[in-house]
């Protein structure tokens, strides 16, 4: 494991050097990581359901968009930049009304929007923000365009704070083929009565907050009340530190833990206590924590794997972490696809022109090792066979590993 935790290494320094200025920052130390993880472990423990290579527990039920998202046939669509809220644990400015945008795509119509999802075969489509109700004709030509011109089985959802939140708005959303609102009840102090506005009028019901270890007990008490309010799922995601919300972050005397980016121990603990709360009191609502190791992983390998299945060429094998990998006598190569809206002038790309937008793209290298001795094509053939138990020691066989493979687990402390 020495390679693994090299590794894990160099995502602390990474960490550090990035927030270097913020030095009254609480790291994750030895001396409190062993009592911390005891603690995770006692609660998984008491859960009885996890998915995804054991990075999502859940209670109950997840929603089919979450099943959607952890199979990588998910497009979130970000329809503003734009957000009438003002969370202290937002990650992003939401400063500015933008294109309708994903993966650093733009989109100048639903037409558009339809089209891309279709060429690379996304089953599940939300809009998110910003605030998707600051532009709320914006958001119901998109849905009336992806369902239109998209497959009938198509699992759509919207992402709102519902400080604007009303029952016509809602109507016309259900009219027009919506099958799931979630509501960030964060944004509103955790009240439930914009809620009501969708009750018995949008098929699906969740809420999506963050897992802020304060409102815990909270929490609790208002489980059964969102099942009252008609509440199906509530999904709760793991706090992180970005430039954006260091400055709120670090006046909570959270306890960061050093992954690719830096998340919070309190989040995770407090999300997981929520769940095995909720099913000693057989509580009837489904609740799911979607971790950052979960997000990190899964989102990423699905965008991957649904542009290389798009547009990879005769004798490429795509990996199940969505590389595409070249494998001769004397070496093995993995690359990775990334598609952009305009022609960039520092590598060569591949136009991709479609019926309503033209789109270009180009592989890239990200491991490319030299020639292979016999013992070595052994292993490495093994490894590509069958998903060892084990991380690999040897450097190699740990890159190779990471280009082929998710990665279990929520990571020990």
């Amino acid at each position: 494991m020495k390679t693994y935790y090299n590794w894990l290494n160099s995502l602390v320094n990474n960490n550090k050097s990035a927030y270097k200025e913020w030095t009254n920052l609480s790291w994750l130390n030895s001396y409190t990581a062993q009592e911390a993880q005891e603690k995770k472990m006692a609660l998984l423990n008491r859960t009885e359901n996890i998915l995804f290579k054991n990075t999502k527990p859940f209670h109950k039920q997840i929603s089919d968009g979450c099943k959607l998202c952890g199979l990588g046939l998910w497009s979130c669509l970000f329809i503003t930049g734009k957000c009438n809220a003002n969370c202290f644990y937002c990650p992003a400015p939401q400063e500015e009304d933008h294109l309708p945008t994903t993966q650093n795509l733009k989109f100048t119509s639903a037409a558009e929007y339809a089209e891309y999802l279709n060429y690379f075969q996304f089953k599940g489509v939300s809009f998110s923000g910003g605030e998707p109700l600051l532009q709320f004709e914006r958001t119901y030509e998109y849905l009336k365009q992806v369902r239109k011109k998209c497959k009938p089985e198509t699992y759509i959802w919207m992402y709102t704070n519902g400080i604007l939140a009303e029952t016509q708005k809602f109507r016309k959303l259900a009219a027009a083929g919506i099958n799931e609102v979630r509501f960030d009840i964060g944004a509103t102090a955790f009240r439930l009565d914009k809620i009501a506005a969708a009750k018995g009028i949008i098929p699906v019901i969740s809420i999506e907050i963050p897992a802020v270890p304060e409102e815990l007990e909270r929490l609790k008490k208002l489980l059964p009340e969102m099942v009252k309010a008609g509440v199906s799922n509530l999904n709760l995601h793991q706090l992180r530190l970005t430039p954006h919300n260091v400055k709120h972050l670090s006046k909570r005397n959270y306890t960061l833990i050093h992954a690719e980016q830096p998340v919070v121990l309190e989040s995770e603990l407090a999300a997981l206590e929520l769940i095995a709360y909720a099913h000693e009191h057989s509580i009837d609502i489904g609740i799911n924590y979607c971790s950052f190791h979960f997000k990190n992983r899964f989102q990423k390998a699905g965008f991957r794997k649904q542009l290389a299945s798009a547009l990879t060429a005769e004798g490429d094998v795509v990996t199940p972490n969505g590389y595409i990998r070249r494998i001769n006598n004397l070496n093995i190569k993995y690359e990775t696809i990334r598609i952009f809206n305009d022609k960039p002038n520092a590598f060569d790309t591949t136009m991709l022109q479609l019926k309503y937008k033209s789109y270009y793209y180009t592989r890239q290298t990200v491991l490319n090792t030299e020639v292979l001795h016999e013992e070595m094509k052994l292993a490495v053939n093994q490894l590509i066979k069958t998903e060892p138990e084990n991380v690999p020691d040897d450097p190699l066989l740990f890159s190779i590993w990471q280009q082929e493979y998710i990665e279990e687990g929520l990571r020990e402390y």
